[in-house]
């Protein structure tokens, strides 16, 4: 049987979600928003029989055994941990809150209660495109060893008219290009690869910092545009460059991955490869309609898409292999865990640090909780980088 959902939150990840997973069999029992309102109007709009405003409430539901924590980052590390403590099943979304100190305490979580699925919502992990172009790399398509990742997205402009100010104006609140689309991207390398940043080198740019809707005392301090290199254990260089300034422009994705004598690139939803010397060809198109009703959405068709292939692995994942066994992890072993999500942020740190340093920067991923001192001298910094 498959477990009662909570949903956190009631953004455009949440209004596709809901219809996906309803659509693989699962219930919703319950959403929280941060006003009562809100929540109100969520579960009127989606079907969901209880709303509130109270963590507690959607946590300690009976009918509720699988948390989706879909809200601001600041409040991941709350539920997620606590979620866990009480035997919950957790799906976050990135980043993996605001800094690694959140990260790490999920982390801890995950380690002390493992039988229970602990992950990390990066949907592009079940792409078909770059599962193809994983299984290519391990098959030695390519022929020669990689040399060079090059990744360009653009997203159009992160901010409408109609929006007002909230966490996603805000660097220090998570919003902005660098975490809300760069985690996906080290995420990604790390899923085809296997491999992690060693240093990093970075620019973080805000250029919309005004609406006509946001112009008041509040500006938009959470960056648009960002480019990166990453400096792989294994000497692969990643350059990635994601803008988001552009008006009126769709996502647009390209992962190219090369060597010596051809490469691999994903462009949208569809993968090419080029070898020894040869024309480019056609390796995987998609051209798989969604097998679930997806209302429409200002996200992009290869994360919806991807969103779907997810939520049918955890389907697989909770339906019972024999009477005993219950429910196996196996089908969502390629997904993001917290580890993952603990690294991300270790590189997202080091990207902001280098931009404002100007020089490479070495990630360090943290094993130990940093003292109040540290937290709050690293919060002064952030908060400087956003203000200058």
């Amino acid at each position: 049987m498959l477990p009662g959902i909570g949903v956190f939150g009631t953004g455009p990840v949440v209004k596709v979600l809901v219809p996906i997973l309803r659509e693989s069999g699962f219930k919703i029992e319950a959403v929280w928003s941060r006003t009562v309102q809100d929540a109100q109007e969520a579960a009127k709009d989606l079907a969901i029989p209880f709303s509130t405003n109270k963590i507690d409430d959607v946590l300690l539901r009976k009918d509720v055994d699988l948390i989706f924590v879909l809200c601001p980052p600041n409040l991941h590390a709350q539920i997620s941990v606590k979620a866990l403590g009480i035997g919950k099943h957790i799906v976050c979304d990135k980043p993996a809150g605001l800094s690694q100190a959140d990260a790490l305490k999920m982390v801890r979580a995950g380690q002390y209660y493992p039988t229970l699925i602990s992950l990390i919502n990066h949907p592009f992990r079940f792409l078909p495109a770059f599962i193809h172009m994983k299984k290519a790399l391990k098959e030695n398509y390519l022929g020669s060893p990689i040399t060079l990742i090059d990744i360009r997205i653009q997203s159009g402009c992160l901010f409408s008219d109609s929006d007002i100010f909230d966490w996603k104006c805000d660097d220090t609140m998570g919003g902005g290009a660098l975490n809300l689309i760069g985690s996906h991207v080290v995420d990604l390398i790390t899923y085809l690869l296997g491999k992690k940043a060693v240093r990093v080198h970075g620019l973080v740019r805000t250029f919309t910092k005004n609406t006509e809707s946001i112009n008041g005392i509040r500006n938009i301090s959470a960056p648009d545009f960002c480019t990166f290199q990453m400096e792989l254990e294994n000497g692969v260089l990643v350059t990635a460059t994601i803008n988001s300034h552009t008006v009126g422009s769709t996502f647009q994705q390209e992962v190219m991955v090369c060597s010596s004598t051809g490469h691999l690139v994903v462009r949208g939803g569809d993968l090419f490869g080029r070898k020894n010397k040869g024309n480019e060809e056609v390796i995987y198109l998609d051209v798989e309609d969604l097998q679930c009703p997806v209302p429409n959405s200002i996200l992009p068709k290869t994360f919806v898409k991807g969103l779907c292939k997810m939520v049918a692995a955890l389907r697989e994942a909770f339906l019972p292999v024999n009477e005993k066994a219950g429910w196996v992890k196996e089908p969502v072993c390629s997904a993001a865990n917290f580890e993952d999500g603990l690294y991300v942020q270790a590189v997202l740190s080091a990207v902001r640090q280098s931009s404002q340093s100007r020089q490479w920067v070495k990630v360090m991923v943290m094993t130990e909780q940093p003292d109040k001192n540290e937290l709050l001298s690293a919060v002064v910094r952030r908060t400087a980088i956003s203000i200058s």
